[in-house]
């Protein structure tokens, strides 16, 4: 065979790194062969990277079985090219079979490999790739460390993955592996920690500019945590640094605006987005049904299929929830039902914890065992799945059907607390109190513990928490406090306001003398943040309550009758829903009367009166373009300044502070 041109063969290795599509990396690599050119290490290394960038990682692994020679680059290629793939297993088998074949490991190799345990969320598995990359002496390169530090947040080790950073040379601390750190923190429910991470490389490390992925990421912290006064100021930080026009920032603004409850500025957001693509909808289209407008939430899926833009799962299930609290169990149903055909899209364990649910709040309870049962779902989304069938069941007095939903989420997970306290309640409300008992006993026995409630609310950007009977985070002001809701529970009870039995939980009913449900309100710790934010909050401002756990029925109908008493607008936010993680219940006065939708995840009570800009929307759901009452906010005007910094810095100490009498003048 004549020798290849000295200059054709470049020009082919050329052609190949701009190939992106199998048809034409597969014609290259025949005038390769056309040319002469015999399958050296670097040839056939560009041939498995253009392969690979294609996805057709079977022929590059074809292609690589065949190599002689293969070097460093060409495991790091192909298991590159199995972690875009999707597939990471097969990315670590290379690692192992590399270390067989005494080929060493370099830093791009180790960071592919971390990369591949982060898709796998296999902390072990990372520890023992992190070790080989410490005999490496690549674990403090920037590329590997960032890695490391992304895979152990993915896996849910926090403290490994600070452990990483913090080993971190500082200069080698780039804007990527803060913001990976950040995320880490955002990911794992620590939003104050990713704030607080935030506000120190503002403060210390001016010379690294934030980027999408690191504003998008804190601004997920915001939303977590429900921090809308740090989330404003991140949003200006957004318009200042030019990302206003990112689609992914702007769907983690809208976000975080949704999870604060001001529905109003989210889909301003979002109406600014030229082209939203299936992200930003679904950001949207959750946003609207956790909002209680189904209506809104329906129209903009339609209009989604209108410009073409195809539905991930997240979207449909936003669909679903939708159709959930708004009655439209059929429509629901048919969503679920013809998800697979109709986009491609195989329902997931939470499509059927929806759908079941659904069915379990409409009084359904007969086809939603049916679809329980049915469905192909183990483990623990099982388990919640039974559980949400098992509140079902206790709304609507079932305790027949309780008992047999709450042995199937036995089955698969014994340790729910959440479902034994359900459990719990539904005898509890059929007066059935020795089975109550029982249950509680037995959680005592087997160590199962109840996540203890609490509820916190931002006054000047610092959160104060409460939990359920303590008082100190109100510091001075605590008398005043329990002295104002002495006061509303008196006029509560000249409204008719009378506690309810099947609200309570035996140990509720133990601990207060047998006393009853009636003076356990008063000491819920969403009650105690209400009573602390009518001390602190101006009047015309909307109060927050955001709680870990679901309000109960006598707190929701608390609040309801305190929000008419005191011309009041409250927003109550719980984290701890099944379906789309969090409930949002909004309690307005008005003069045109309320609507309850308790048995909904959001209670929405219209107030015809209130002009507050937070939740400057019109009738459709769609953003309000002026606010009546005061100025709106201006995003566009917000500039970092060294007394802002030092806010994010004390926004997230939690501090033990007397709140003192100066917090009313916002």
């Amino acid at each position: 065979m004549a020798a290849p041109s000295a200059t054709l063969t470049p020009v082919l290795i050329h052609l190949l790194r701009g190939a992106s599509d199998l048809a034409s990396v597969a014609a290259t690599h025949a005038k390769l062969l056309k040319a002469g050119v015999a399958y050296t290490a670097s040839s056939s290394n560009h041939l498995l990277a253009a392969y690979c960038r294609c996805g057709a990682t079977g022929v590059a692994r074809y292609l690589f079985d065949g190599m002689r020679g293969r070097d460093v680059v060409s495991w790091t290629t192909l298991m590159s090219g199995y972690a875009a793939a999707g597939r990471p297993s097969d990315a670590l088998s290379l690692l192992r079979a590399m270390a067989s074949s005494g080929v060493r490991p370099n830093a791009v190799t180790l960071s592919t490999a971390a990369t591949g345990c982060a898709r796998l969320a296999d902390a072990g598995l990372g520890r023992q790739v992190h070790a080989r990359a410490e005999v490496a002496g690549c674990a403090r390169d920037a590329v590997v460390a960032t890695a490391f530090v992304d895979m152990y947040g993915k896996a849910g080790a926090v403290e490994d993955a600070r452990a990483v950073f913090d080993g971190m040379p500082a200069p080698a601390r780039n804007v990527v592996s803060w913001g990976a750190m950040m995320s880490a923190y955002a990911q794992n429910a620590l939003g104050n920690e990713a704030i607080h991470l935030f506000a120190e490389l503002r403060t210390k490390f001016n010379n690294v500019s934030p980027n999408h992925f690191m504003l998008s990421s804190v601004l997920s912290a915001c939303a977590g945590v429900a921090r809308l006064g740090i989330g404003k100021c991140i949003h200006g930080a957004v318009f200042r640094l030019g990302y206003d026009g990112d689609d992914v920032v702007a769907v983690a603004v809208v976000d975080m605006y949704s999870k604060c409850g001001c529905y109003g500025h989210s889909r301003k957001v979002f109406d600014r987005i030229q082209r939203p693509s299936v992200i930003p909808y679904t950001s949207i289209i959750v946003a609207a049904a956790k909002y209680g407008l189904w209506r809104c939430a329906i129209t903009l899926f339609n209009e989604m299929n209108d410009r073409g833009v195809q539905p991930n799962y997240v979207t449909l299930l936003g669909v679903m929830h939708a159709c959930n609290h708004s009655g439209l169990v059929d429509t629901g149903l048919h969503l679920l039902r013809s998800m697979q055909s109709k986009y491609g899209i195989a329902p997931t364990p939470s499509h059927y914890t929806c759908a079941v649910d659904m069915l379990g709040r409409a009084g359904r309870l007969k086809e939603a065992f049916e679809l329980a049962n049915e469905a192909q779902v183990e483990g623990n989304d099982a388990a919640m799945m039974w559980n949400s069938l098992l509140s079902a069941c206790r709304t609507h007095k079932r305790v027949d059907l309780a008992t047999m939903a709450g042995q199937r989420m036995s089955e698969f997970n014994q340790d729910v607390a959440g479902g034994l306290v359900v459990m719990s309640n539904a005898f509890v409300s059929a007066g059935q109190t020795d089975n109550a008992a029982a249950v509680w006993s037995s959680m005592r026995r087997r160590g199962i513990r109840k996540d203890p409630g609490c509820s916190w609310i931002e006054v000047k950007d610092i959160p104060y928490v409460f939990y359920a009977g303590g008082i100190s985070c109100a510091g001075a002001r605590a008398d005043e406090m329990l002295m104002l809701l002495d006061e509303l529970e008196v006029k509560m009870r000249q409204k008719g306001y009378k506690g309810r039995l099947g609200s309570a939980r035996v140990s509720d009913v133990e601990e207060d003398g047998g006393e009853g449900n009636e003076v356990m309100v008063g000491v819920h710790s969403e009650i105690l943040a209400l009573g602390f934010g009518l001390l602190v909050v101006p009047k015309g401002m909307t109060i927050r309550v955001m709680k870990n756990l679901r309000m109960c029925c006598d707190c929701h109908e608390a609040f309801k009758l305190i929000s008419g008493i005191v011309e009041r607008e409250f927003v109550v936010r719980d984290l701890n829903s099944l379906q789309i993680k969090d409930q949002l219940s909004e309690f307005q006065f008005g003069e045109h009367g309320k609507v309850d939708h308790h048995q909904h995840s959001h209670h929405h009570m219209k107030n015809s009166l209130s002009d507050d800009e937070e939740h400057g929307m019109n009738e459709d759901g769609t953003g309000s373009q002026t606010g009546k009452g005061k100025k709106g906010f201006a995003w566009h005007r917000m500039k970092w300044t060294d007394s802002m910094v030092k806010l994010l810095i004390t926004a997230v100490s939690y501090t033990g502070e007397d709140p003192g009498a100066d917090l009313g003048g916002w």
